[in-house]
């Protein structure tokens, strides 16, 4: 039984959706975030160090306190202002041709804790700690989390039913990406999406694990500090928009080494061997087309690595990964990385920028190989999910992320 409920929304006025809805905190470097963030920007609130010049530590207690200053003033100049009423709302993003229908919910922080919101990542209590201080100083949960269930064909319909309706925003950001909103007014199918998620057995963390676990902390404290806590308290729940898992795609998450480990070009290739097919597939790109079949970017040439037999094991759900395989068979057993959380001589590419970001890093000196991999599944996240297992880092990429400051949840 999942507990979910609507809530008052903090969010812009119509005109001005546009402007305040930025990118999430975590896709943009501070830099890249001043350079993007106009005036009515929400990045001024989730990215508040663009506000100093030179742009300040994002650690600095100054920063914390800029970003309360700047989300009160946003609500005083009426850029952002609460409903009146407590709603579910409907989010849609449009990529291309495809469309995504999310609910957007604030889901209990006890769901996670007892894991019945389950995770496929690990966290660093850094991150953590940097996503809970947000929390906490502006009592409110400023940006959503990213999660998914098993589709249920009556939610579906309710979902259907609103999105005739006119939405309360729509449209198009400067990625391209369609943006639109709507917020469901009708008490009856409000209810309705209540009762049905108690039918739902798990909740799972696409995209947002520290924001889903800094939330949980936030609740957590709240609930010591308060001795006469009921568990009804608006601080037990925490932002979140709800997707069913067949709307979802992920896309791949590619990786760039800078150096060959101390081997030559012809040296790698034949040690790939052991544990691939590998066919050289020339200068024209080359993008996998199966699980365990790999692109690999050198010297101006594209390859195809398809896995041998018995390299691999089909019965581990994270050894069948194909992270997992690249990672034992290439990036550890051949090019000496260990660790892919810390070390240095590797970086990572979403899919979204497609193989020609990996040939220009490798082209341009700063990197000497890329390999891009076949992505993840939503099934093979939900398997890993509910048996307790953790994906390797850099795993995952959805798109398009969800626009921060379309609706905001108070906990006050």
């Amino acid at each position: 039984m999942i507990t979910i409920k609507p809530f008052a929304g903090i969010r812009p006025p119509k005109e001005l959706a546009k402007a305040v809805a930025s990118r999430p905190y975590d896709v943009l470097s501070s830099k890249e975030a001043k350079l993007e963030a106009a005036e009515k920007s929400l990045l001024h609130i989730i990215k508040p160090e663009i506000d100093f010049d030179p742009i300040a530590d994002e650690h600095d207690e100054k920063v914390y306190d800029k970003a309360v200053e700047n989300f009160k003033k946003w609500q005083k100049n009426g850029w952002l202002a609460k409903d009146q009423k407590e709603h579910y709302y409907i989010y849609a993003q449009t990529m291309g041709s495809r469309t995504q229908y999310g609910l957007v919910a604030c889901c209990n922080f006890e769901d996670y804790l007892n894991g019945k919101i389950k995770k496929h990542e690990l966290t660093r209590k850094e991150k953590e700690d940097d996503r809970m201080l947000h929390v906490l100083k502006q009592n409110a949960n400023i940006e959503p989390v990213f999660l998914s269930y098993h589709a249920v064909k009556e939610m579906d319909d309710l979902v259907a039913s609103v999105v005739k309706q006119q939405p309360a925003y729509d449209f198009v950001a400067t990625d391209g990406f369609g943006h639109k909103l709507w917020v469901i007014d009708d008490e009856a199918i409000n209810n309705r999406i209540t009762q049905i998620f108690t039918t739902v057995p798990a909740l799972y963390v696409a995209d947002g694990h520290h924001r889903t676990a800094a939330a949980a902390r936030v609740g957590l404290e709240k609930k010591k500090a308060n001795p006469n806590h009921t568990g009804k308290e608006e601080y037990c729940y925490f932002l979140a928009v709800i997707f069913p898992d067949n709307q979802l795609k992920i896309m791949d998450y590619n990786r760039v080494v800078k150096d060959l480990n101390g081997l030559t070009q012809e040296q790698l290739i034949e040690k790939l061997k052991q544990s691939f097919y590998v066919e050289d597939k020339g200068a024209l790109e080359y993008k996998p087309d199966a699980l365990h079949n790999f692109s690999m970017y050198l010297a101006g040439r594209w390859y195809s690595l398809s896995t041998k037999p018995g390299t691999y094991n089909d019965a581990d759900p994270i050894g069948v990964l194909d992270v997992t395989i690249l990672s034992d068979l290439v990036l550890d057993n051949i090019l000496g990385i260990k660790d892919l959380r810390v070390d240095k001589r590797i970086d990572f590419v979403g899919g979204l920028r497609g193989l020609g970001e990996l040939k220009n890093r490798v082209d341009s000196g700063e990197m000497a190989v890329a390999f891009a991999l076949y992505p993840v599944s939503m099934k093979q996240l939900i398997d890993i999910a509910d048996t307790g297992n953790i994906m390797p880092p850099k795993t995952t990429w959805f798109e398009p992320k969800l626009r921060s400051g379309l609706v905001i949840h108070d906990l006050k």
